[in-house]
């Protein structure tokens, strides 16, 4: 996927993956109900800060904070801008 943005020192942009819209056991989760989702793919990667290397890349799919990053909305999509910090694992 190509976006226009590039985010710039450590900050990472991800793509958050689509809320549950029903439960293992297959109850329908009402929107209302429903969390904002912990997990994404990294569609852009900063450089870096000096002596800072980043550790994820565009196309790992990571496990962030609850309140992590910021939302925006780009090309009709929505993302988070966050720093690398925020990211808790890449699975």
């Amino acid at each position: 996927m190509s976006v226009n943005i590039k985010p710039l020192s450590d900050r990472v942009l991800v793509e958050p993956a689509a809320a549950e819209t029903t439960t293992a056991s297959g109850i329908i989760i009402p929107d209302t109900a429903k969390e904002k989702p912990q997990r994404g793919t990294v569609v852009a990667v900063g450089n870096g800060k000096k002596d800072y290397t980043m550790t994820v890349k565009v196309g790992d799919t990571v496990l962030y904070g609850k309140y992590a990053g910021t939302d925006l909305k780009l090309e009709g999509k929505d993302f988070l801008i966050m720093r690398e910090d925020d990211i808790l694992a890449i699975i």
